[in-house]
């Protein structure tokens, strides 16, 4: 039976990724639907390659131009929000990649999961933003959410060896980014070419900031807590710059169950499309003798104080998370327009954390309004000591 699959931002380089899986894949796998903002170039030739029935403009500006681009293809074209969810509670859609950076995406996300799809969720902010919601709405509607995130899919690989009940904790790993090791001191007044030196990743300007601050990581505990119901009492993270063990599972009678892979998006993403199957895929596979050995440490929460953040608002719960997320996202952007020092980006999250009133089973408006309010305090904030 074929799989029918939805790509919500096809042209990032989760996006771009999945559509290499689905072409290695054969023609059990069918791309339904594919969604993009503004790259509406290769967006185009996605679609005259990939021929879905649905495609989403979600910024409608440049609709004209991309009708120019796509000539005399024949494909169903959505604009917008409203247009991203339909795309992905279309009947003809089974599997929902959900790839759209930020909160754009996350009506949608509901959307699918209402109408009972299997949600490849790769990017943090429906489980973060609005976990306790996405849970709910999927449980009611017999919707699958699979983690495409290397760590998480290696959280949910590792849980296959047993029973949620004999799980004793999850181990998230780190590469522990650019400024692994350093001082408080080293961080200070970190450039921004330091902050996006990664050295074992190449992501988005974001989502290293992110890495180089552990924001990352402490984005991935709160999803931890929702998609595998854990208390994140009962989530560890440690810093493995190698990034060959994506994450661990210790079980009640002291076994450790880890999944190592190369560093590739494309495993997770295949197995979230293959699952409950394993089949042959394009990731290099491992050669442990040339690795040689694997490094495991403790990550410095004084330094690292957007991980400690992280914590506190996985057990706060309700609206702190999505101005946790937001807050940080407006920051990280101040901090690459060169606005904010480096340091600045966690105080920055701390004042909104600190002023915000959290509210417990946030509706979705409640929750983007929380977002928006954060946004907006960030540049208040700096207007203010400006």
């Amino acid at each position: 039976m074929v799989k029918r699959i939805a790509i919500l931002g096809s042209t990032g380089s989760i996006g771009k990724s999945a559509l290499r899986v689905i072409e290695s894949l054969g023609s059990d796998y069918k791309v339904a639907a594919l969604s993009a903002h503004n790259n509406i170039k290769l967006l185009a030739e996605q679609v005259k390659k990939f021929k879905p029935q649905v495609v989403v403009l979600t910024n409608p500006e440049k609709l004209d131009e991309f009708k120019k681009l796509l000539g005399n293809t024949q494909v169903t074209i959505l604009i917008g929000s409203k247009g991203l969810s339909a795309a992905g509670s279309d009947e003809n859609v089974d599997v929902v990649i959900a790839a759209i950076v930020g909160a754009a995406g996350l009506e949608a996300i509901l959307a699918a999961a209402k109408a009972g799809k299997i949600l490849a969720i790769a990017n943090k902010e429906p489980l973060v933003i609005a976990g306790q919601l996405l849970t709910k709405i999927a449980a009611e509607n017999n919707a699958k959410i699979l983690p495409v995130d290397s760590e998480h899919s290696a959280v949910f690989q590792a849980l296959q060896a047993g029973d949620a009940k004999e799980v004793s904790k999850i181990i998230l790993t780190a590469s522990g980014g650019p400024f692994r090791g350093a001082t408080k001191e080293q961080i200070q007044n970190a450039t921004i070419e330091q902050a996006l030196a990664h050295p074992t990743w190449n992501m988005g300007k974001k989502i290293t900031v992110d890495s180089a601050t552990m924001m990352n990581k402490a984005l991935e505990v709160i999803e931890a807590k929702w998609l595998f119901d854990t208390p994140a009492e009962k989530i560890e993270v440690l810093v493995h710059p190698e990034s060959i063990v994506h994450s661990m599972v210790e079980f009640v009678d002291g076994s450790v169950i880890a999944q190592l892979s190369a560093p590739d998006m494309c495993l997770p993403i295949q197995y979230a499309l293959t699952f409950p199957h394993r089949v042959k895929g394009i990731t290099n596979h491992l050669e442990l003798e040339k690795i040689g050995s694997l490094t495991f440490e403790k990550p410095d929460m004084d330094i690292f104080r957007a991980l400690k953040l992280g914590y506190q608002v996985a057990k706060t719960g309700g609206s702190a998370a999505a101005v946790f997320n937001a807050a940080n996202e407006a920051a990280v952007e101040e901090f690459l327009a060169g606005n904010i020092k480096f340091v600045n980006i966690v105080e920055l999250i701390e004042n909104c954390l600190e002023k915000h009133s959290v509210k417990k089973d946030a509706t979705l408006e409640e929750l983007l309004f929380a977002d928006k309010w954060a946004r907006n305090e960030v540049k208040e904030c700096l207007n203010r000591v400006m």
